[in-house]
C-alpha cells in the first residue's frame, strides 16, 4: 500500500503520498510558536504505525478503501498540522506496533495502545485518553460472564496478540483451581474484528477489550451480541514515540497539550462519537520512572 520509506534527518519520510484523513484545525498562534521551537519537523512526512481495525479509532474508510478514519487518525494528522508535519501510515498486526517502531520503520504510534510499564520498556508514551473496558458476549450472556474474574473460569476468551487483558485473564488460573473450576483458555488473533468473529462462529465465550470497541461490536450484531459489563482497568491510552527521541517526544506532547485545552480534542471525541469523558490530561509512561510526570 505505501512505499518504501527513506531517512530524513533522523525521521522517516515515504516516496509514496501520505492519506490523509479530516484535519481539525489547531491554534495557530500556539502552533506557531511550537513549530518555531521545534522547526526540524516542519515539512517532514513522518509515519504512524497502526493496527487498522478499531471502530471509532482507526480503520479503513468503508466509502474509500484508501484512507483511514477515526480518532486516532484525527488526532495524529492534527498534531502533524500543529507541528508542521504530514503524516502517513504503516498498517501492522498489533503485536507488531511497537517493534515496527523500534526498528525504526514508524516515527510514532497512534493506535489506541494502552500506556503500561512494560511496553514502555520498547517506546516512550504519553497519555491522552483513559481505558474503559467492556466485555463482549452471545446475545444473553450464556456463561453468566461478570468481569475479569472468576466468572471466566471455564471460558474461552479471544484476545488480541499482546493485549494487556491477556495477562489478566491468565492471572485468574489460580484463583479457578482452587474453587475446583477449569481456568480461562485464551485465544489469540491479530485484530479485533477476528476475536469479535470468534464469538459469533462459537468458537469463544467472550472478548475484553476497549468498552467502545464492544460497544461498536453489539452495534453492528445487536441479534448476536451484548456487552456483559464495563469495568476500568489502571491504564490509559498513549502515544508511543522512540526512546531515543526525546524532542520529538517533548513536541508531540506540547501539541498534544494546545489541543486539549483549545477543545480540539474534545471536539474529536464528538465527532467520532466517543465519550468526552475518555479525554486525559497528557503525562509521560517511561521505563524504570517512579514519578511519571503530568502535563501542566
Amino acid at each position: 500500500m505505501l512505499a518504501c520509506a527513506i531517512g530524513t534527518g533522523g525521521m522517516l519520510t515515504l516516496s509514496s503520498a501520505p492519506v490523509h484523513a479530516e484535519v481539525f484545525t489547531p491554534p495557530a498562534a500556539e502552533c506557531a510558536a511550537l513549530q518555531a521551537r521545534y522547526p526540524q519537523f516542519k515539512g517532514k512526512t513522518l509515519v504512524n504505525a497502526i493496527n487498522p481495525h478499531t471502530p471509532g479509532y482507526e480503520t479503513i474508510d468503508p466509502k474509500d478503501p484508501s484512507r483511514y478514519i477515526g480518532f486516532d487518525i484525527d488526532l495524529g494528522e492534527t498534531l502533524g498540522a500543529c507541528l508542521g508535519f504530514k503524516v502517513t501510515y504503516k498498517p501492522v498486526t498489533f503485536a507488531a506496533l511497537l517493534t515496527t517502531l523500534q526498528a525504526g520503520q514508524a516515527d510514532f504510534v497512534i493506535s489506541d495502545i494502552y500506556a503500561t510499564e512494560e511496553r514502555a520498556k520498547a517506546a516512550d508514551f504519553i497519555t491522552y485518553s483513559k481505558v474503559f473496558d467492556g466485555v463482549l458476549v452471545a446475545k444473553g450472556n450464556p456463561k453468566k460472564i461478570t468481569g475479569i474474574n472468576a466468572s471466566l473460569c471455564g471460558t474461552v476468551a479471544a484476545e488480541n496478540t499482546g493485549y494487556v487483558e491477556v495477562p489478566l485473564i491468565q492471572a485468574l488460573a489460580a484463583q479457578c483451581k482452587a474453587q475446583g473450576k477449569p481456568e480461562p483458555q485464551v485465544q489469540l488473533y491479530d485484530n479485533n474484528q477476528s476475536c469479535i468473529q470468534a464469538i459469533l462462529a462459537g468458537r469463544a465465550d467472550t472478548y475484553i477489550n476497549d468498552v467502545n470497541t464492544v460497544d461498536g461490536a453489539v452495534k453492528a450484531y445487536p441479534d448476536k451480541l451484548e456487552k456483559a459489563i464495563a469495568v476500568t482497568i489502571p491504564y490509559s491510552v498513549g502515544i508511543a514515540v522512540p526512546k531515543n527521541k526525546t524532542d520529538f517526544r517533548e513536541a508531540m506532547m506540547a501539541a498534544l497539550v494546545v489541543l486539549q485545552k483549545s477543545g480540539v480534542q474534545t471536539a474529536m471525541l464528538k465527532k467520532n462519537n466517543l465519550p468526552e469523558e475518555n479525554l486525559e490530561a497528557p503525562r509521560l509512561v517511561l521505563a524504570n520512572s517512579a514519578a511519571n510526570s503530568a502535563a501542566k
